[in-house]
């Protein structure tokens, strides 16, 4: 099988991670993970695409310089938070006489999505998850048990994920800027807990929370399947603003530092780290602060308990918080934060674990990739190798300079790996075959220069102008007439 390249960019509100994988078969391999500061992103959605696009085009060209390819696409994820959730059935008829294959099941996933109304022009939809199917005999079945079953009829039941169109534009924006073309949008919450939660748990019911920078999120399993999703606009970001303000540190960089370095929650289990001060150097006229360490997990634990409870609400509404026997799976960045995961446990009862990709790939001594804050970018590459992606690179000595897909800022997918037009509304993205890279890049229109305005000429300016003229005129037709005389 032929080897190829699947490159995932992960637009975080404090960090954009690039990761290439490379795959060979079922042998994935991270060959590059790099993480660096993001600019653009606000609650995990894009709010300036021009700064999102500058931020990453020397990581880009950086990567490309260091693995010797040209990187032609990519996939990404969509924003977290802002996504609503509804419900929604489909139906099919089918030959009793033949057995429900995968194909019926894909058919009645996708009519079930196109088939949704989405009154707000503003919206699209960011996925669809199935919960059960029905027969004409058997109700609530899961998709593992339903195919293979013979029927006249086959019915669905879905949850379907809905968010703003603007931000899926803003995504193509930016890649637009960069010349690369979109592999593949996937909804994270769904594919970050693939490469997290383990089967068992799926079955037996488990809370994924996502502790990022700028959204928390929680998706629920039970069965097998999430069966619920919420996110909240509160994260890592806000325990660096509460420091900063609280602390009076004036500077968001040193309260960030701080909070990696010394931050821990439930300030009466520091024990001997209970006395202790920090001596900062802010910079200011007083040249260093002093801050105790007991304050500075006070101010912590406080923002983060509300953040836990507003997720334990959310865990509370699902219907399913007597159902986690696997109980809570905490990832993300703000996983790090010491005592976070016993905190949680004594706020709810449940079992809190840290969760970090699986072992499902080799790293080749890539740095971080095997860290809580990587689950995300993880989690995109094992879904586009199961979706079989195409190749997103091309080798440097045989590129030719960046080759490149227009992508039309429409929200809308533009092909298919197969080549053929995707529902626009399924929010998937788009799969290039190798002859659409070739594409020509459409560059902006140039703005023509301005032609000089002509200078304004008063009245008086007029007048004389003109007496020049008929006074000239006049010296010339007596000249002539003098000279005729002579």
């Amino acid at each position: 099988m032929d080897e190829k390249h699947i490159v995932a960019i992960d637009l975080g509100t404090s960090k954009f991670a690039l990761t290439i994988a490379r795959v060979n078969g079922e042998d994935i391999q991270i060959v590059y993970y790099k993480e660096i500061p993001s600019s653009g992103i606000r609650y995990s959605y894009i709010f300036n695409p021009t700064q999102v696009a500058t931020a990453l085009r020397p990581a880009i060209e950086a990567a490309e310089k260091e693995l010797d390819i040209k990187i032609t696409q990519a996939v990404v994820g969509m924003p977290r938070y802002s996504v609503r959730q509804e419900t929604n059935q489909g139906s099919i008829e089918l030959n009793p006489d033949e057995c429900i294959t995968a194909d019926d099941i894909n058919y009645l996933k996708d009519t079930a999505r196109q088939e949704y109304p989405l009154p707000d022009p503003k919206e699209v939809l960011f996925g669809a998850v199935a919960q059960s199917f029905s027969t004409s005999e058997d109700f609530q079945l899961v998709e593992r048990d339903i195919i293979g079953m013979a029927s006249d009829m086959l019915e669905g039941n879905f949850k379907i994920f809905i968010g703003n169109k603007r931000y899926l534009q803003n995504i193509d924006i930016v890649f637009n800027n960069l010349k690369l073309g979109i592999a593949g949008k996937y909804f994270t919450p769904d594919t970050t807990a693939q490469a997290v939660l383990t089967n068992a748990e799926m079955e037996s019911g488990a809370a994924l929370i996502d502790f990022g920078a700028g959204v928390t999120s929680v998706s629920i399993y039970y069965g097998g399947i999430m069966r619920h999703y919420a996110a909240i606009p509160f994260g890592g970001k806000s325990i660096t603003d509460d420091i900063d303000n609280e602390c009076k540190i004036f500077s968001e960089t040193l309260a960030e530092n701080i909070k990696l370095a010394h931050g821990i929650c439930m300030p009466e289990k520091l024990q001997n780290m209970n006395e202790k001060i920090l001596r900062i150097n802010i910079g200011t006229t007083a040249q260093y602060k002093d801050l105790p360490v007991k304050y500075l997990s006070e101010v912590i634990t406080c923002r983060v308990q509300e953040i836990m409870e507003a997720i334990l609400y959310e865990i509370q509404l699902s219907g399913f918080s007597r159902k986690l026997r696997s109980g809570v799976v905490l990832t993300g960045g703000g996983a790090n934060l010491a005592n976070c995961g016993n905190f949680i446990t004594e706020m709810s009862g449940y079992s809190v674990r840290t969760g970090y990709p699986r072992p499902l790939f080799s790293s080749g001594g890539c740095i971080g990739v095997h860290e809580a804050e990587a689950a995300t970018s993880i989690g995109m590459i094992l879904a586009a190798v199961k979706d079989d992606c195409e190749d997103c690179t091309v080798p440097e000595t045989y590129a030719g300079g960046r080759t490149s897909v227009v992508v039309e800022p429409s929200g809308e997918s533009t092909g298919t790996a197969a080549g053929e037009q995707e529902d626009a509304q399924s929010g998937t993205g788009t799969l290039f075959p190798e002859e659409d890279i070739r594409q020509t890049y459409r560059e902006p229109k140039k703005k023509q220069p301005k032609k000089p305005r002509k200078q304004k000429v008063s009245w008086k300016e007029k007048f004389q102008n003109a007496m020049d003229k008929f006074t000239g005129t006049l010296y010339d037709m007596n000249k002539e007439m003098n000279d005729e005389e002579i």
